[in-house]
């Protein structure tokens, strides 16, 4: 019997409804339209859909997107100026600096991504990447949750997949999607959403010794590794929920980190790629964006 198709596509639609309506709200109480800067440097491909589909999704929302391209010449020092400007100007809400910058950029030296995203003020850092808004993460008292595990706890939250007093384990370790993930299912009640607190959680790594028997663990998997179909049936607890976070390009193909058509007949619930957990990292972009506006009303 094949697993439940978690619809991430479906979720993240709900989302994007609930924040259009609340930010038609927040207008109409008289709060200027908010407004989200996204800088995209060079020409990745892959980045350029993301920013594309996120500017679509903003319109619908009624947030204002701006994209400021760069060319990968751009120095080091040129990108934090265009940061810093972007953080002066009360007119913008949200910043995001797409990732990943380009290797060969910077004048050939390759940026330090690090060193720009510190840049961002925490107050407009809907990524959640500043130092100062992952510790308030890691207090549980946090300012934006970071996008994609967000999204996460809203599909297993709205799918009625509650954590609570289970094992997951996280395989990746990233500090986009690896380590956020892991610290927001570990906390108490109410601080990273509800029915998602209170796991008892494993980080794994593609280093993690005999990794099929620490996955077989898991109540719920979360794949966020990068690797091709790397999480096989066979490392799968025969009911578990899996949550693919991957997106990687094989020939003209998309697939996840986790072998989609032999998991989904052993899992309990799964997610496909595409239409699983894409779409919720930028519905929860959305919500970032309005909560900073509210924020700095």
């Amino acid at each position: 019997m094949s697993a439940e198709l978690l619809d991430g596509k479906k979720i993240a639609g709900e989302i994007r409804a609930d924040v259009a309506a609340d930010v038609a709200s927040f207008v109409a109480d008289g709060g200027a339209k908010p407004c989200l800067a996204a800088v995209l440097v060079g020409e990745d491909p892959a980045s350029q859909v993301y920013v594309r589909n996120k500017n679509r999704a903003c319109e619908k929302a009624g947030i204002e997107g701006r994209t400021h391209r760069l060319d990968a010449s751009t120095s080091q020092g040129e990108l934090i100026d265009l940061v810093g400007q972007l953080n002066d100007d009360a007119t913008v809400n949200g910043i995001l600096v797409q990732l990943p910058l380009p290797k060969d950029g910077n004048g050939g030296a390759g940026f330090d991504e690090r060193e720009v995203l510190d840049t961002v003020d925490p107050l407009k850092d809907v990524d959640a990447f500043s130092p100062v808004n992952v510790g308030l993460l890691m207090q549980g008292r946090p300012r934006f949750l970071p996008c994609t595990p967000h999204g996460i706890v809203q599909l297993l939250h709205r799918t009625g997949h509650s954590v609570a007093g289970k094992n997951v384990v996280v395989v990746g370790r990233s500090d986009i999607v690896g380590k956020p993930m892991a610290m927001m299912l570990a906390q108490k009640d109410g601080s990273c959403g509800r029915d998602v607190a209170n796991a008892t959680v494993t980080l794994a790594h593609s280093r993690t010794a005999d990794l099929g028997a620490v996955c077989r663990t898991a109540d719920c998997l979360i794949a966020a590794v990068g690797i091709p179909q790397m999480i096989k049936a066979d490392m799968i607890k025969p009911g578990a929920i899996v949550v693919d976070v991957g997106i990687n390009r094989v020939g003209s193909k998309l697939v996840g980190d986790v072998d989609f058509e032999a998991a989904k007949e052993v899992a309990g619930a799964i997610t496909p790629v595409p239409g699983g957990v894409g779409p919720l990292t930028i519905a929860m972009l959305l919500h970032n964006t309005l909560m900073a506006a509210k924020l700095q009303r």
